[in-house]
């Protein structure tokens, strides 16, 4: 927890965090210092070879001189929600009894904004300790609609992201995995009170969400493994700026060097002169 703020009180700070009062008291006894560098080795390695699963991810720590086994490696890979993205049974984590429903996208050509909304979640490391990002992502233009961190996987996060996106715009359809964070009753009825058609990845299919996995990757490259962020509210103010950077500033090579913001608004793009004078 971050230095207090004597003008707020305990549970306002707690409140305003997304943490719980007993989590802001409880004291481990335990050293969790190591399985925090591990988690950060993990996140790192993940991130270059998101195939490695729990066997190879373990023989690539031993190989660092990290003599561990899978058991250790599977509960810190469940804690970050890391799975690996290779065709496989029971890819995707979710509730037995929440509904499923079908993927929708196959052999649709997405070409106009809006016509697809995705979602994914990623783990983000702190200098001591994790929060969780989930993001809403316009597929055609890969604008990121909103974001939101949490210190829990619990549904609520997801929500607030889904609500914040929908006062931007509605998107024809919205795919995700089959998280119990989207098959929740609570981000469903969310759905389909905007009469949003819902699309959920089949089990160990890779590329459904190709295009968050791209994000993951690059925003850990550009700015997570850059800097130790201190705790939740520094996490927070460095992603605003960087989200702010991603969509609005930064170029983007598959989009012929336009900015995302450029691409979802149908704005004019400030490197066609550029490109015209070359």
């Amino acid at each position: 927890m971050e230095l207090e703020n004597n003008m707020i009180s305990i549970s306002r700070q707690c409140e305003l965090l997304g943490l719980c009062r007993s989590s802001y008291y409880y004291r481990s006894e335990r050293d969790d210092s190591y399985n925090e560098y591990l988690m950060r080795l993990i996140d790192e390695q993940y991130t270059r070879t998101p195939f490695f699963g729990v066997p190879k991810m373990t023989a690539w720590l031993c190989r660092q001189g990290h003599w561990l086994n899978e058991k250790r490696i599977r509960q810190l890979m469940r804690l970050m929600g890391l799975y690996a993205v290779y065709p496989k049974p029971r890819l995707s984590q979710s509730y037995p009894e929440h509904k499923k429903y079908p993927y929708l996208l196959k052999g649709v050509t997405i070409d106009h904004t809006d016509q697809v909304w995705c979602s994914d979640i990623t783990y983000i490391r702190l200098l001591h300790g994790f929060v969780y990002l989930v993001v809403i992502m316009d597929w055609f233009s890969r604008y990121i609609l909103s974001w939101e961190l949490s210190i829990t996987l619990e549904k609520e996060f997801c929500i607030d992201a889904l609500n914040k996106a929908l006062k931007i715009s509605r998107p024809e359809v919205f795919n995700s995995d089959q998280g119990p964070q989207y098959t929740s009753e609570d981000f469903i009825a969310v759905l389909k009170g905007d009469d949003i058609r819902i699309s959920m990845d089949g089990r160990g299919r890779l590329y459904d969400n190709i295009f968050v996995e791209r994000l993951w990757r690059t925003i850990k490259y550009e700015e997570v493994y850059l800097h130790d962020y201190r705790g939740v509210s520094e996490a927070r103010e460095r992603l605003a700026f960087y989200f702010d950077f991603y969509n609005n500033e930064r170029p983007h090579a598959s989009l012929e060097y336009r900015t995302l913001q450029e691409v979802y608004y149908g704005l004019p793009s400030a490197q066609k002169a550029v490109f015209a004078y070359r």
